[in-house]
């Protein structure tokens, strides 16, 4: 019988006391109410987890079309489904290894039931059911190629869209086969990975368990270990309902099941292993920008060919995803590293000029109780905004989805020359924080805490004569590292090359930069996009001038001269000159945080 769900169990609690959250009541229904009822008839898919005889966790996804899953009885669950039954690990744990060609009706426990959890969703509308319960009877029918199965549901729970990427699912042929049961995940294992925008997972307090997906931009799962003896994952938890059940789970029992579907093919990789709870610095010395995440130790793994009965064909990602948090051990992650300790710096406004339409320089004085850390050219800095625009928290905020999980942590590249307490900002107005910054009165004192330095030391162009010739690749305002670094670098003589491409509307920041430093037009090659300024605009500039994109012919003189490349570019522009410049001595910095 259904049990009444009216108290958080004291792993649910325990993350609610760690993470501040007020008290409330338990929303978890008993039973399954006719709403969720419809809503589950509604599901095209249903993800399911169990545990199998050493009492680990794993989970698989079953369906493919509406109505597979559907009430058949008062808080009853009947589920046809096409299955795996050779490897899928929830269908072999369900069943106790029993044979699934025969046909037999399994009654787990002598009828009284085996536990399981369930997320019913439907990825066309964005919705989800959160199921718990048991299976009471089970049959594998069509020569063990489909599934039959009656789960009792004690506890329901309707879930919110957020972070669910949207898909048109259809039903799949399977033809299953195992590639690999090692915890060597291979290439192809990990591009599964790599591009995965969801995936399952299923955790259990010893008395019920819960199964629940997480969402968000391709690379929410990161891979931060991958050797025969181990495999290592991280993934960011992200604002949510705040109920933490799936934490709370943990907190009491640290076993995990996940299984990441590739909708593209119906490969699929299940995994069971042990979970740790990161928060505060202990996640955001792994992860970029994460207060809160999960790392899976994983026990046991495989990666299965075709092994789900269905696909889907990605449509509109939702709107709440954050952009993708990478390990800091992985390239360019280092720009949330100084956010795990915060020096007692804080940076005042002290002066804005209007550059362009879009680009102003700010000025800030820095200050310390202790010494202020020194810094390099063409390093970041990295301001903290959360006292100045923290909202607080919402469920929901469908005016503004991005800003649930922005930390409103943001990095800046200097752009003068190291040495005394002021430092400049050239930035473009994109995004709350230099909205904000463009807008605030300059009469009334603003304070930023300053989280630290930072920046690729490979980056920096070395103060030498000798050896390759650096050449420097910017777009609009990418200029940024090179305005800290030009003084020095034509001081000491080094032959370096500008190359420059820039929008008409921002010719301003040009004649600012070239006016404030003397000789860098002399070594730039300036490409101006949009409406051409007039002949003597151009001349003023005295320097090599096209009124069009760039091109891969216009690397040509530098092209293949053991020259070494730099880009701060658009993304866009980036992965162009990748192919431009193949095999040439490149590296580039990567703002994407």
């Amino acid at each position: 019988m259904p049990g009444l769900v009216s108290e958080f169990h004291e792993g649910e609690r325990a993350m609610h006391r760690l993470l501040k959250i007020p008290i409330r009541e338990n929303p978890t229904s008993p039973g399954l109410p006719m709403r969720y009822g419809m809503r589950v008839n509604y599901s095209s898919l249903v993800a399911l987890g169990t545990l199998d005889n050493e009492g680990r966790p794993w989970t698989t996804v079953w369906g493919g079309e509406r109505g597979f899953a559907r009430p058949v009885a008062e808080n009853v669950l009947a589920f046809n489904s096409s299955v795996d039954t050779a490897h899928d690990p929830v269908f072999k744990a369900l069943w106790d290894d029993a044979d699934p060609q025969d046909d037999a009706v399994i009654r787990p426990d002598g009828g009284q039931g085996k536990l399981m959890s369930g997320l019913s969703i439907d990825l066309e509308t964005r919705d989800r059911v959160k199921l718990g319960g048991k299976m009471i009877a089970g049959a594998a029918v069509n020569g063990g190629k489909d599934v039959q199965m009656a789960m009792l549901v004690t506890e329901s729970l309707g879930n919110c869209p957020k972070y669910l990427n949207m898909k048109d699912i259809v039903l799949n042929e399977m033809k299953p086969k195992l590639v690999s049961d090692s915890l060597l995940l291979s290439p192809e294992a990990l591009q599964l990975i790599e591009k995965a925008d969801m995936f399952f997972l299923s955790t259990t307090n010893g008395e019920t368990m819960d199964t629940n997906h997480r969402g968000g931009s391709p690379g929410l799962l990161r891979v931060a270990k991958n050797t025969a003896e181990g495999l290592e994952l991280i993934y960011p938890e992200f604002s949510g309902n705040r109920l933490y059940q799936s934490l709370g789970n943990l907190r009491l029992n640290p076993l995990i099941g996940i299984a990441i579907p590739d909708f593209d093919t119906s490969d699929v990789i299940y995994l069971t292993g042990t979970a740790s709870i990161l928060m505060g610095k202990e996640a955001s010395s792994l992860l970029a920008r994460s207060q809160l995440a999960v790392k899976i130790s994983v026990t046991e793994a495989r990666f299965v060919k075709s092994g789900l009965p269905f696909r889907g064909e990605t449509g509109e990602r939702s709107p709440y995803n954050p952009p993708t948090r990478h390990l800091l051990s992985e390239r360019d992650a280092h720009i949330a590293a100084s956010s795990t300790s915060k020096p007692d710096i804080s940076a005042t406004l002290v002066k804005r000029q209007i550059l362009t339409s879009t680009i102003n320089r700010f000025t800030f004085r820095l200050s310390s109780r202790d010494k202020i850390p020194a810094w390099q050219a063409g390093q970041y800095i990295t301001f903290d905004f959360e006292p100045e625009l923290g909202a607080g928290y919402s469920h929901m905020r469908d005016e503004d989805p991005q800003s649930l999980n922005d930390d409103l942590v943001r990095t800046f590249t200097i752009s003068s020359p190291p040495g005394g307490n002021e430092i400049h900002i050239t930035a473009r107005k994109h995004g709350p924080a230099t909205n904000f910054l463009w807008k605030h009165n300059l009469r009334v004192p603003l304070d930023i805490p300053v989280l630290g330095f930072g920046g690729e030391a490979a980056f920096r162009i070395p103060l030498e004569t000798t050896g390759p010739q650096p050449i420097f690749i910017a777009a609009g305002v990418g200029i940024t590292p090179m305005l800290a670094q030009a003084p020095q670098l034509l001081a000491a003589g080094v032959p370096f090359k500008l190359f420059w491409t820039i929008q008409a509307k921002d010719l301003a920041l040009v004649v600012d930069t070239f006016a404030k430093i003397p000789g860098l037009a002399a070594v730039t090659t300036l490409f101006i996009t949009g409406t051409p300024p007039k002949q003597e605009e151009i001349d003023a500039l005295a320097t090599e001038v096209k009124t069009r994109r760039i091109t891969s012919s216009d690397l040509d003189e530098v092209k293949g001269k053991g020259a070494k490349f730099y880009f701060c570019t658009s993304p866009k522009l980036l992965s162009a000159l990748g192919e431009w410049l193949e095999g040439e001595d490149v590296v580039w910095e990567d703002f994407g945080y």
